[in-house]
């Protein structure tokens, strides 16, 4: 087509700096070996932290809802495309949140879209990690608040964000969870002090805390005992839940807002009945499965003691997430392709998701590894650092 000439030329350069993506295509559904480009490996990239996403309890809830109420709603929630399950759902997340309200959106990139620029405005301060994810970059970027980004972390700087800012009409703290590229964990209980001292809302991002800290799963604010502290909690449908969507969960005044003034929840077509259905047994398995996550932090113990042992640099990480840090982009996109050569998926992360410096493979072990899976993963991470240099040579695990 003409006049596209540029998109080939963006592309190339891509491709000269090593930091082309190309699409990996499963043939089958997400399990922990699978194969991938006509391959069988073992992932140890999926979000699926508890293996739901195949689990039967929710397989024939979603079948039963498919056959009760069709393949999709046909509509947006405000006009004919909310169904009684979508209310259900939505009082199950409340419930499970401990908060008085929650609100589905048809993703958890769509949550940070559409709630941030509800909560801000002109006139208010936004204050945000530097680490946090790029979807609530963007929502950010949708509002006209003034922002401040405080050095991960680093409660000093976000305490005088704050001591700075209080003549400003409302302030907003935002972070992560857990952060997802670095797999740390954020410093709450500091955060929640902080913003109660200044009179600031917290607004916590829990993308990749459901189902793996709390309570059954309850995320990062019920792992603190914050529960009734922070002023709102995103979390997603589509990683350790296994499905597809994101929710807020908050007061009923705020549930009400957004569902006049949040743009993406407004204009989009609501959930198909089989897929909220599956998220609303999901939350049945949370509540009556503990072994899931109990297996969970076990296989995560398991991995990130061995794979430190080995040498390897994994930062600061304190969950399932594992980043294994190999310095340069190339390095890291080598390290990837290893790997897989040696029957382990798990992609490399460069620039500009993670620092130049600090490109990665980042790997999440899952509740449904063997440990047979994780010995032979741990083989191919070894063979691979020896290879590239990233670490010396060890006894084979």
């Amino acid at each position: 087509m003409r006049n596209m000439e540029w998109a080939d030329d963006e592309v190339r350069e891509l491709k000269a700096s090593g930091t082309f993506v190309e699409l990996n295509v499963l043939a089958g559904p997400q399990k922990p070996r699978e194969i991938v480009n006509g391959r069988e490996v073992i992932n140890l990239c999926s979000n699926n932290y508890l293996g739901l996403t195949t689990h039967p309890r929710m397989r024939e809830a979603a079948l039963a809802a498919l056959n009760e109420f069709g393949v999709g709603t046909g509509s947006v929630r405000a006009i004919s495309g909310t169904m009684t399950l979508h209310v259900q759902l939505e009082d199950r997340l409340a419930r499970f949140k401990h908060t008085e309200a929650s609100l589905v959106f048809q993703s958890g990139f769509a949550c940070n879209s559409g709630i941030i620029p509800v909560l801000a405005a002109e006139g208010d301060v936004i204050i945000t990690d530097q680490l946090n994810h790029a979807s609530i970059i963007d929502g950010i970027r949708l509002t006209k608040a003034d922002r401040k980004i405080f050095p991960h972390a680093d409660m000093d700087a976000l305490e005088e964000a704050l001591r700075a800012s209080q003549g400003a009409r409302r302030r907003l703290v935002v972070t992560d969870g857990v952060f997802s590229m670095d797999g740390d964990i954020a410093k709450l209980p500091e955060i929640v002090g902080l913003a109660e001292k200044y009179g600031a809302m917290v607004y916590v991002d829990d993308a990749h805390s459901s189902g793996v800290l709390g309570a059954n799963g309850r995320g990062s604010v019920n792992h603190f005992g914050l529960d009734g502290r922070v002023q709102v909690q995103v979390g997603t449908l589509s990683k350790a839940i296994g499905v597809l969507g994101g929710y807020v969960a908050s007061t009923q005044g705020l549930r009400d807002l957004l569902i006049n003034r949040g743009r993406p929840f407004i204009f989009s077509t609501s959930h198909p009945p089989a897929v909220t259905a599956a998220c609303i047994a999901a939350i049945d398995v949370l509540e009556s499965e503990p072994e899931l996550i109990e297996k969970l932090w076990d296989n995560t113990k398991y991995f990130k003691t061995r794979i430190r042992d080995m040498g390897f640099d994994t930062g600061a990480s304190e969950t399932p997430i594992t980043p294994v840090i190999a310095g340069e982009s190339h390095k890291a996109m080598e390290l990837s392709r290893i790997l897989f050569r040696e029957g382990v998926f798990a992609p490399g992360i460069v620039f500009p998701t993670v620092a130049a410096d600090k490109a990665r493979v980042r790997t999440i072990v899952t509740a449904a590894h063997s440990k047979q899976d994780l010995d032979e993963a741990l083989a191919a991470f070894q063979k691979a650092g020896e290879e590239l240099g990233l670490i010396g040579a060890r006894v084979p695990v």
